[in-house]
């Protein structure tokens, strides 16, 4: 379910007209949902939610990585940050993050990607920061290498009334001629990043902007999630990766309260 898009507007009064314009940053804060349901870490193993497959579920972990947030003006100026965040949604590190982007007052539509695309995903020599973070976020050679989008782990009631681990983990796709994959068995790999549309934002001298995840989104639309049939080992699984590039670009992430102070 999509959240609303609410934006607030602050005013304050410059005495001094004659002052040059100065560039500004844009601060984003990243907030979670499950069909509406705002998550807290304390609803994190504790709390119970069921998804469009009508599985109950808790979630232990919830760990992302979002790059490239931009700013395009409507003259058509981009402005990108070039960098990235990985968020951990239970311990709240990198909940806020202000991008490596300066850019004048004005309205903007903005965006950003959710994971590394493949230039980024193949940068010469990683990222440091990345290769230690949760355990080490990067994903091993023989399924295509790069790092990983997004952790999301839990536990659930399979179909026969137990309890079952799931590990939703999202990588680029990756197809083998042989499972498991090993040394030569990759034969394919695809992007399966995606871009996400915010919408307008206006950029005041002080901007604070909220992004909102429902997890919900990414076991029902298109792809309604069974997680009978796909609860683990799921990064060599290539259809299973590209149901959930499919599921997070359709309705995960959105826009939600704006705070702009001229």
């Amino acid at each position: 379910m999509l959240m609303i898009a609410t934006t607030l507007f602050v005013s304050c009064n410059n005495d001094d007209d004659s002052s040059t314009p100065s560039n500004v940053t844009v601060d984003f804060v990243f907030s979670h949902f499950f069909d509406g349901a705002e998550i807290a870490n304390a609803d994190f193993e504790t709390t119970s939610y069921t998804n469009a497959n009508g599985e109950s579920l808790t979630l232990s972990k919830l760990v992302y990585l979002v790059s490239d947030i931009t700013f395009t003006a409507t003259d058509g100026t981009v402005y990108a940050g070039e960098d990235y965040n990985l968020v951990n949604a239970r311990t709240g590190n990198n909940i806020n993050f202000t991008p490596n982007v300066e850019l004048p007052k004005g309205d903007y539509t903005v965006s950003f990607t959710f994971g590394f695309d493949d230039e980024d995903n193949d940068a010469a020599g990683g990222y440091e920061d990345l290769n230690t973070a949760d355990g080490g976020w990067g994903v091993p050679d023989p399924l295509g290498g790069g790092y990983h989008y997004m952790r999301m782990e839990g536990t659930y009631i399979n179909n026969i009334g137990a309890t079952e681990n799931f590990q939703y983990h999202t990588i680029r796709a990756n197809r083998h001629s042989t499972l498991p994959p090993g040394p030569g068995t990759l034969e394919e790999l695809t992007d399966t990043s995606f871009t996400v549309n915010l919408g307008t934002v206006s950029v005041g001298s002080t901007t604070s902007v909220e992004v909102q995840m429902d997890v919900a989104g990414w076991f029902q639309n298109p792809n309604t999630w069974d997680l009978n049939t796909w609860y683990t080992v799921l990064m060599p699984n290539y259809e299973a990766q590209l149901d959930m590039n499919e599921n997070g670009a359709v309705g995960v992430f959105s826009l939600g309260t704006v705070i702009t102070e001229d």
